[in-house]
C-alpha cells in the first residue's frame, strides 16, 4: 500500500498510539511539505512518545514557514510536560540553527530541574554559534553535574570564543579521559599558540584514545 499524506493523516488519528508513532515514522516518505503539516499534528499528541517522535524529525522535513518552525520548537521548548520532548525541541533549534529562540533556551536552563533538559540545551548552543551563549556556556561549565560540564566543553569549543580558551585550558589535567578527550575536541577548534601546546602536551597523554584524537587534529 502506497503511503500518502491521507494515509499518514489517518495513521495520526488512530486510538492507537502504536499506529500514530507509526505515521510518525512514515513522514520520511513523503514531500517535506507534507511532512511537516503533519509534524503540526503529531507535535500536539497526548501521547509524549509521538510528540517526542515528531519534534525529533523536524531538522530533517521543517523546511516550511520558518516562522511555524520557531513557534512549533518555541511551544515544545517552554510548554511541553515531558522533559524529553523539551530536550528533543532544544536539540532541534541546535540542528535548525534557529537563534531566534536563544533567549528561550537560556530562560529554561535556568528553570528547568531536569538536567536531561539542561544537557540539551547546552550542546544545542554549541550547534547555535550564537555569541551570546558565552555566560550560559561558562556558567554550565561549573555545574554538579559532569555530563553537563563536559557538554560545556565542547559546546565552546564549536562557539570558538576568545573568552573561552583560559576557560578550557583549565581542564587539560582532569582526571576523567573523557573530560580531556572532549577537550581536545574543543581546542582543535582554536589557532591560538596556547591551543596548539595543549594539543601537542594531550598527545603524549596516559589515555590512548586521547592522545591519538590530539595527533589527529595536530596533523
Amino acid at each position: 500500500m502506497a503511503i500518502t499524506p491521507d494515509s499518514v493523516k489517518a495513521l495520526l488519528n488512530s486510538d492507537d498510539y502504536g499506529d500514530r508513532l507509526r505515521a510518525v515514522n512514515q513522514f520520511r516518505e513523503l514531500d517535506n511539505d507534507a511532512a511537516f503539516e503533519l509534524a503540526q499534528l503529531a507535535a500536539n499528541d497526548d501521547n509524549p512518545r509521538v510528540r517526542y517522535a515528531a519534534i525529533s524529525q523536524l531538522p530533517s522535513i521543517a523546511y516550511g514557514d520558518p516562522t511555524a518552525v520557531e513557534a512549533l520548537l518555541k511551544r515544545a521548548l517552554t510548554n511541553d510536560p515531558e522533559a524529553d520532548v523539551q530536550a528533543a525541541a532544544a536539540d532541534a533549534i541546535g540542528g535548525l540553527q534557529l537563534r531566534g529562540i536563544y533567549d528561550d533556551l537560556a530562560a529554561v536552563y535556568h528553570s528547568s530541574d531536569e538536567w536531561l533538559v539542561q544537557f540539551s540545551i547546552v550542546a544545542a548552543l554549541g550547534e547555535l554559534g550564537e555569541p551570546n551563549a558565552f555566560p550560559l556556556l561558562q556558567e554550565a561549565l561549573n555545574s554538579d553535574n559532569e555530563l553537563i560540564a563536559t557538554a560545556a566543553i565542547g559546546a565552546l569549543g564549536e562557539l570558538q570564543d576568545d573568552r573561552a580558551l583560559p576557560l578550557l585550558l583549565n581542564y587539560t589535567n582532569h582526571p576523567d579521559w573523557q573530560v580531556r578527550h572532549r577537550l581536545v575536541q574543543a581546542l582543535a577548534q582554536y589557532q591560538q599558540p596556547e591551543a596548539q601546546t595543549a594539543l601537542q602536551n594531550l598527545a603524549q597523554d596516559e589515555s590512548e584514545i586521547v592522545a591519538e584524537a590530539a595527533k589527529q587534529h595536530l596533523s
